[in-house]
């Protein structure tokens, strides 16, 4: 096992048993070895106070009152932090998210017994070094953490009841373990998980939105979608996706059965793309129906521009989860255009419009989103031919990069001379009005007509 711990945590490791400190590695990346999975973040814990850890590590940083200083370091090519934390117990979780004293503690067992669950309540010690290499290893598992990663259980350490209510943001991290290994909630764990589900409102939107993510970047977001609804979490997570339980989209000739709530999440289980951020547009990208919901004439269930409705729901599902703002715009985007049409009878022009207003970097993640709409709508196939030659029209269109403003033969300087007329907005009209005749025929795109157009449009 020892053997896939990267040379730099051992030189990190080896500094604290050189100066004698007491130190282990813990946590998720002692989970992971156990699983033979590869490790993402490398943590220890130790008997040393912060300020002893800063004496080993000139370059390490420490902003918190938690015990946790940061150890930057890189791995092969890849920069990362190795997060060390103090042997620490902790009292009173009163907003239900940090502890209100945080007391040094003298023991692995007591550290141990302040964590979330049995699986994450490990630790690997490495007592003694040949030529640099770890020989040998003693594991502390007070909790039996290794017998439930054999069961694949996600258990909380201790009273549930307790656990969760330290930190409401181990509700979704329960879900989120057991998505990543295929796992199981451990019967009184879930069910506290449920009785509890409400406590994450105490959560800052910016931590759920972490923990979200990375549920949908898993192997199996669908799941781990299903295992929030079925907790009682996305009720308060996602209240806008809840609603669309029971809209029903029946209509004869159309190929939707299933209900909006369903469409949606069956429409995330089919996207292929891995970006998390796609999958959240996918899971959202009907949110609008039930707001719009309507019948016709016949009595038939309508949802006349549900995509403009979905968008600001999304931007304002996004501003509330604190998603950066190239995310928040993409998760819009995707939703606002998602009901685009694939006529073969459309023009080259309206391919291009389509390009501009998707923007050439989301073209492939629309495409996605677009299967996952189909497949999780009943649909048996990905792509219909109307689909496929849609893409392929616009990877003409994409051979050079899509026409634009700054394409044409002319720019405002030519309006202006043409005109006799200063800075104005009506530069900007009279150009916005050339380019849009242009993009209908590229060959208009010459500077003696668009000289003589100029003066016809004073």
């Amino acid at each position: 096992m020892t053997k896939h711990i990267p040379e730099e945590i051992i030189a990190v490791y080896k500094k604290f048993v050189n100066a004698g400190f007491d130190v282990y590695l813990v946590g998720g990346c002692v989970r992971n070895l156990l699983l033979k999975k590869p490790v993402k973040d490398w943590d220890m814990t130790t008997n040393a106070t912060p300020e002893q850890i800063l004496e080993l590590f000139l370059d390490g940083f420490y902003d918190n009152k938690f015990g946790t200083v940061g150890i930057p370091i890189e791995v092969g090519n890849k920069k990362m932090v190795v997060e060390i934390t103090t042997f620490r117990t902790e009292k009173g979780y009163s907003d239900r998210r940090r502890p209100d004293s945080v007391r040094w503690g003298k023991s692995i067992e007591e550290d141990l017994a302040r964590r979330d669950f049995t699986i994450n309540a490990i630790a690997l010690q490495l007592p003694s070094f040949a030529q640099g290499k770890p020989q040998n290893f003693e594991i502390i598992d007070p909790y039996n953490g290794q017998n439930d990663i054999k069961l694949k259980i996600v258990r909380a350490v201790g009273d549930p009841k307790i656990r969760f209510k330290e930190d409401a943001l181990r509700l979704m991290r329960a879900v989120r373990i057991a998505t990543d290994h295929s796992f199981t909630i451990e019967e009184k764990t879930w069910q506290e998980i449920i009785s509890d589900a409400k406590l994450i409102t105490n959560i800052s939107g910016e931590r759920i939105r972490i923990e979200l993510l990375r549920i949908l970047a898993s192997g199996s977001p669908y799941e781990g979608v299903m295992l929030l609804k079925n907790a009682g979490l996305l009720t308060f997570i996602l209240p806008e996706i809840i609603e669309g339980i029971g809209i029903s989209q029946a209509r004869p000739g159309r190929h939707h059965v299933d209900d909006v709530f369903t469409h949606n999440l069956l429409s995330l289980r089919f996207c292929p793309s891995e970006d998390p951020v796609v999958r959240f547009a996918t899971l959202l990208h009907d949110v609008g129906k039930p707001k719009v919901r309507g019948f016709d004439e016949q009595g038939f269930v309508i949802f006349h521009n549900h995509e403009i409705a979905g968008s600001r729901i999304a931007k304002a599902i996004c501003e509330r989860l604190k998603f950066s703002r190239q995310d928040r715009d993409k998760t819009v985007n995707l939703i606002r255009w998602h009901m685009f049409t694939v006529d073969e009878k459309i023009t080259d022009a309206a391919i291009r419009r389509f390009i501009r207003r998707v923007g050439v970097e989301n073209v492939k993640d629309m495409m996605d989103l677009r299967i996952g709409d189909r497949l999780g709508g009943g649909t048996q196939t990905a792509e219909s031919w109307r689909l496929k030659l849609f893409k392929k029209r616009i990877e003409d269109q994409l051979k050079p990069l899509p026409f634009s403003i700054n394409d044409l033969a002319i720019d405002g300087n030519d309006i202006m001379g043409e005109l006799n007329i200063k800075p104005s907005p009506k530069v900007g009209e009279i150009l916005q009005k050339l380019f849009e005749e242009v993009d209908e025929d590229l060959s208009k795109n010459n500077r003696e007509y668009l000289l003589t157009r100029i003066k016809s449009l004073r």
